[in-house]
């Protein structure tokens, strides 16, 4: 019975003596030094630290670092780290040291460093801050006045990106509506490989009363080409080609095309939307040089056909792929419509239906007569006749004795001058 009691004793002394060892504390190293921030530029937020002290002579030193709710992690030998940040928030950095890349191992406790957004008040700041960078030529940035700032307040843009030295300010500032842009030269050779790299802007008033805003522009965004050019139109068996041109500093496989063409005669709309030119060169005519060719079917050619067509850029270049350009100018074919015989014609028309309505009223009215006659009156015509009988029977019996009267002393006179003449 001893036996099996000491051995159970035994067991139990190796078992705890191992789980003693799991649960012994990991050696850890200790945490980086002398932790830093400052900002480069505009919005270029810059962390530096030292290795820390004491380290183990047998660790290879690791940094891992992560900006707030662990976003962007990495790990790297380099004391310091670098981002592009809009600094209208806090932005804060964590950082711990380690001897591999693996996270849990050997590891430090973390030390962390914050930057502070910039001093005024949040309302005053402007708001809806956006740039457009028109044709790879110049940028317009526009922008909405804060809540808590002066109608009168005098804004100033900055601006930098990597070509430049130091940091530019915007001169042509105006306000359109309620906005404020202002406008500076950009040119795509200017910018060294654009795809990656970006624009800091920052606007804030001169008097320093309003609190600064700050916004990060992709060079490969945000990007609007200016409108295509039509050179020329032809119909060939039914179809329409249309012939153009692409912006200046674009090209074909960079760009998205809409063809819109409108029927004047039916009214109807036809939007084509095409990623690349879809016609054969071979059946178009004139110079081909630089040219883009699309081809729109069921088009009329007995009417006039109004063309116009605009352009974006497409992600195969590009990220953003919503900012289309302006439309470009109008082009017509098609037999047009004389618009003075029109006009003269709605104005002939009526008058012509008036009178030819006037002329057959009035023929109606005679052809009724004649079907029609009138029908005599008998009281009409006896009244006419004898009058009256209480009214004008003593004008009748007077008229009657006037007459009477005038008969004979009419033949007195003759009698008398009869017998004067037979006497001499």
């Amino acid at each position: 019975m001893e036996l099996p009691a000491r051995l159970c004793g035994l067991w139990a002394l190796l078992l705890s003596a191992a789980g003693g060892g799991d649960a012994a504390p990991m050696e850890t190293q200790p945490p980086v030094t002398n932790l830093s921030v400052s900002v480069k530029n505009l919005c270029t937020v810059i962390w530096t630290w030292n290795p820390p002290e004491r380290a183990s002579p047998n660790c290879s030193l690791w940094y891992f670092s992560h900006f707030g709710n662990k976003q962007d992690k990495k790990i790297a030998s380099e004391t310091h780290r670098s981002k592009e940040v809009p600094l209208n928030e806090e932005i804060c950095l964590q950082v711990r040291s380690q001897c591999s890349t693996n996270e849990s191992d050997d590891r430090s406790s973390w030390v962390k460093k914050c930057i502070l957004p910039p001093e005024g008040d949040p309302e005053s700041a402007v708001t809806e801050l956006q740039c457009v960078w028109h044709n790879l030529s110049y940028m317009k940035c526009t922008w909405l006045p804060g809540r808590n700032t002066s109608p009168d307040t005098n804004y100033t843009l900055y601006y930098w990106y990597s070509s430049l030295e130091k940091i530019l300010q915007c001169e042509n500032i105006c306000r359109e509506g309620q906005h404020v842009s202002c406008s500076f030269t950009l040119d795509e050779e200017k910018v060294s490989s654009f795809e990656q790299h970006s624009v800091q802007v920052m606007v804030k008033d001169n008097a320093g009363k309003i609190r600064p805003s700050f916004n990060i522009v992709p060079l490969n965004s945000h990007v609007q080409p200016d409108p295509p050019q039509i050179k020329s139109l032809f119909i060939q068996h039914g179809d329409l080609y249309v012939l153009g041109k692409n912006p200046q500093n674009f090209h074909s496989r960079c760009l998205s095309y809409q063809v819109e063409v409108n029927n004047s005669q039916t009214g109807a709309s036809y939007v084509l939307n095409v990623d690349e030119p879809i016609c054969d060169h071979s059946e178009s005519k004139g110079n081909l040089e630089d040219t883009i060719c699309f081809r729109v079917h069921g088009v009329l050619p007995d009417t006039l056909n109004t063309v116009r067509m605009r352009v974006k850029t497409n992600k195969i270049c590009y990220e953003d792929d919503k900012l289309w350009s302006n439309w470009s100018p109008v082009m017509t074919i098609g037999k047009k419509t004389n618009s003075t015989l029109y006009v003269t014609m709605l104005l002939i028309i009526p008058v012509i239906v008036a009178s030819a309505i006037i002329v057959l009223l009035l023929y109606l009215k005679r052809l009724k007569i004649i079907i029609f006659p009138p029908i005599p009156d008998p009281g009409k015509i006896f009244k006419e006749m004898f009058g009256d009988q209480n009214d004008d029977t003593l004008h009748w019996k007077k008229y009657d004795i006037y007459e009477k009267q005038t008969k004979e002393e009419t033949d007195s006179i003759v009698l008398i001058e009869n017998l004067k003449r037979t006497s001499q």
